[in-house]
């Protein structure tokens, strides 16, 4: 060892020391967590509580201050710690809503959503069947018996599903669909099955480690107290959930999936014209434009017809995009003319649009910038 080192050699034995006491904790705290989980499963209790991790984050960060220690870095430190074991409970058991064992029929449950859902569904003690696109020939077999059908197919397909498998479903059996469109194709369900209709909208990839903390949208369909039990497995599963007119889910999705998918889509083909590889351009990146860049990226790693589907999803998703294109060709005449006024006048309009909104996204994405350089930089 250099001489120079020398003195810090004593000082960073005892730091290695501490940092193997945090892990022997870490390790017993995960032991307790597990009972914890194992009570909740008998006692049929969510999987995320959020009054209980709020207060947990409350009392940390005060005794992270008493400590002397940053209180923002405490709750990060915590938070991640609680992600860990909500991503481990994702290989045990759930707890199940009701008191029996439903059987689920997944339809297109080969795929990656269906796949997800198969592996929550049968961990929380329910029975799944998978109706793919070869196994339309055992469907009065697959569906006899069904509580549950769930309909996660591409969206172009959809339709033409649900049409071809309502006459082979129990009439008291809940006909669920997880599409990203809802008004059309909750009228569909409704007019093909005479029983119990619900919607739903899980508002996360298939990639997902956990269901904790995520979105399912709800749209109600026929029957909602039959179909409520689905709703409560969600819960317990710790899904956040939202009820949501179908009318109203769509026009907010033609923003949050059209309008965004397709901005993403420009911003890809821009940049492959632009003769640069991501990799050079990411040298030269911010934080900022980094966390953009991979949110651009993202998007090209999945599968091109799905997001073709959600882009052109219907006549109304398309008329939008094409105001949009619209408008900015209003913007590039600025750009033409060279117009600095106009450009400053659009920019304070759309920040009094933003109002206060913009300062709490400053905030939240300031972190996410500094996490992501912090991490990956």
């Amino acid at each position: 060892m250099p001489s120079e080192m020398q003195p810090l050699a004593a000082p960073r034995e005892v730091i290695d020391a501490i940092d193997r006491q945090i892990l022997d904790l870490l390790q017993q705290r995960n032991r307790v967590v597990g009972d914890v989980i194992a009570t909740k499963i008998r006692q049929s209790l969510p999987i995320f509580d959020a009054a209980r991790e709020d207060a947990k984050i409350a009392d940390f960060r005060r005794q992270a201050e008493l400590h002397g220690l940053d209180a923002e870095w405490a709750e990060d430190f915590l938070r991640m710690i609680m992600s860990s074991s909500r991503d481990r409970q994702s290989h045990g058991e759930f707890p199940r809503a009701g008191t029996r064992s439903r059987v689920v029929l997944l339809v297109g449950g080969a795929g990656s959503m269906g796949s997800l859902y198969r592996r929550f569904l049968e961990r929380s003690g329910h029975r799944v069947r998978i109706l793919d696109r070869d196994d339309w020939a055992r469907a009065d077999e697959l569906a006899s018996g069904i509580d549950l059908a769930i309909v996660a197919v591409p969206i172009d397909v959809t339709p033409a599903v649900i049409r071809r498998l309502a006459p082979h479903l129990p009439a008291d059996a809940v006909l669920a669909d997880f599409t990203s469109n809802k008004k059309g194709l909750l009228e569909l369900m409704q007019q093909a099955h005479p029983g119990p209709v619900l919607s739903l909208h899980p508002m996360h990839g298939p990639d997902a480690p956990n269901l904790a903390k995520q979105l399912m949208l709800v749209c109600p369909g026929r029957d909602p107290e039959r179909c409520e039990w689905l709703i409560e497995q969600c819960r317990l599963w710790g899904m956040h959930i939202r009820m949501v007119a179908p009318g109203q889910h769509d026009q907010v999705m033609h923003l949050i999936q059209g309008l965004r998918h397709f901005t993403t889509f420009l911003h890809g083909s821009f940049l492959r014209g632009s003769k640069l590889q991501p990799d050079t351009i990411l040298e030269f990146s911010s934080p900022v434009y980094r966390m953009e860049l991979m949110m651009t990226a993202r998007l090209f790693a999945q599968d091109p017809h799905l997001y073709a589907d959600i882009v052109l999803a219907d006549d109304e998703r398309r008329a939008l995009l094409l105001d949009f294109l619209e408008h900015h060709r209003k913007l590039a005449r600025m750009i033409a003319d060279n117009d600095r006024d106009g450009l400053v006048a659009e920019f304070r309009s759309i920040s009094a649009f933003f109002a206060d909104f913009a300062e709490r996204a400053r905030r939240e994405s300031g972190y996410l910038i500094y996490r992501l350089s912090e991490r990956f930089t």
